[in-house]
C-alpha cells in the first residue's frame, strides 16, 4: 500500500496541494519510521533493543588443521593407529546400567590396547585422541593416513535390546551384511552432524564413493585381519554369533590402509556393560588384539 500513498503524495505536490502526511501515517505506520530515518540518519544505525532472554550453546574449541598425535614405540616398526570413537560433545551410547558413556569407556580400552601393543615392542602406536576431544570422521582416518599407518583399529561400544550381547568386528562393504550392520553404519556415519549442521565438509558424492580397485585390495586385507582378531580373541572375549559383519562405515573407507571397527559389546546389556568397564575385560580385549596384530605383521614379513 505504501507505494500507492507515496504516489498520491507526489501527485498532490505536483498539483500544489500536498497530501496530508498524517493520512499517510494512518494508512501506513511505516511512513513515520521512513520520515524519522530521513530526519535523523543516525537512527538507521542504532543497535536493536536486546532481548531479556539469551541462549548459550557450549561448543568444543576450534582446532586448526588435523591434529597430530604422539607416536610411541621403536622407530622402524609398523605403525598401528587406534581410534577411540566419539568424544567431546558426542557421548555415543549411554548405558542404562550405570550411565557409562561410550566415549569414555572406549578411550580407556584404546589406551589398554596401546599399552599392550607397546609392551610387545613389535609395533609403534598412536591414538587419534588421548582425551575427551571430538573429531569428525574424516579427521580420524586422515590422522592415520598422514602418519603412514599400516593398520587402523576403531573402537566402539554398541547399543540394542537387553538380549543383544557379545563383541562384533566390522569391515568395509558398500553393501551391509545385514539389517543391523546397515543400522549401525547409519548411526556412526551421522556422528559428523550436530544439530543439523554437517561438520565433515564432505559432499554426498564423496561420502558415497564407489569402492575402486585399490580399495578392494585393502578390503581383502582388512577382512583377513578381522578374522585373526576373531580367532585370537575368542578364548578371551565373548563374540556375537559369527562375530564378523560388513558395513559401509565412514571410518573404514581409506583406500590404502587395512581397517576394522571393533564393537566391544552392548552397553545396553548389563553383563556386557560390566565386562567392558572392568579391568579384566579391557585387558582381555587388549591381549586378543595384540596377538592378532603380531600375526598380521609376521605374515606380511614372511611374504616379502
Amino acid at each position: 500500500m505504501a507505494p500507492v500513498f507515496l504516489a498520491l503524495a507526489a501527485l498532490g505536490s505536483a498539483a500544489g496541494t500536498p497530501y496530508p502526511a498524517n493520512r499517510l501515517a494512518v494508512a501506513d505506520p511505516a511512513f513515520e519510521r521512513v520520515a524519522e530515518l530521513r530526519e535523523r540518519p543516525s537512527a538507521a544505525q542504532a543497535k536493536p533493543q536486546r532481548s531479556r532472554y539469551s541462549v548459550t550453546i557450549p561448543l568444543d574449541p576450534v582446532v586448526r588443521g588435523t591434529p597430530q598425535p604422539r607416536i610411541l614405540g621403536p622407530k622402524g616398526r609398523p605403525l598401528v593407529v587406534i581410534d577411540a570413537g566419539h568424544g567431546g560433545h558426542d557421548p555415543g551410547t549411554i548405558s542404562p546400567h550405570g550411565g557409562t558413556k561410550e566415549k569414555n569407556v572406549v578411550l580407556s580400552v584404546a589406551k589398554r590396547i596401546r599399552d599392550e601393543l607397546l609392551a610387545s615392542g613389535r609395533v609403534r602406536v598412536a591414538l587419534t585422541r588421548e582425551d575427551d576431544t571430538f573429531l569428525v570422521l574424516r579427521e580420524r582416518t586422515a590422522i592415520a593416513r598422514n602418519l603412514g599407518a599400516k593398520l587402523f583399529i576403531s573402537v566402539h561400544a554398541d547399543s540394542a535390546g537387553e538380549q543383544a550381547t557379545g563383541s562384533t568386528i566390522y569391515t568395509l562393504s558398500e553393501v551391509a551384511s545385514d539389517r543391523e550392520a546397515h543400522a549401525l553404519a547409519q548411526r556412526e556415519n551421522r556422528a559428523d552432524i550436530l544439530n543439523g549442521v554437517n561438520l565433515s565438509g564432505e559432499s554426498n558424492d564423496v561420502t558415497s564413493i564407489l569402492v575402486d580397485l585399490a580399495q578392494r585390495e585393502t578390503m581383502a586385507a582388512s577382512l583377513e585381519f578381522a578374522k585373526l582378531v576373531r580367532r585370537e580373541s575368542a578364548p578371551l572375549v565373548p563374540f556375537r554369533s559369527g562375530g564378523l559383519r560388513m558395513a559401509g562405515l565412514a571410518v573404514l573407507k581409506a583406500p590404502d590402509m587395512p581397517a576394522i571397527l571393533l564393537e566391544l559389546g552392548y552397553l545396553s546389556n548389563r553383563e556386557d556393560a560390566a565386562r567392558i568397564r572392568s579391568v579384566e575385560g579391557q585387558q582381555n580385549i587388549a591381549i586378543g588384539l595384540r596377538r592378532a596384530v603380531e600375526i598380521h605383521f609376521a605374515k606380511q614379513m614372511a611374504t616379502r
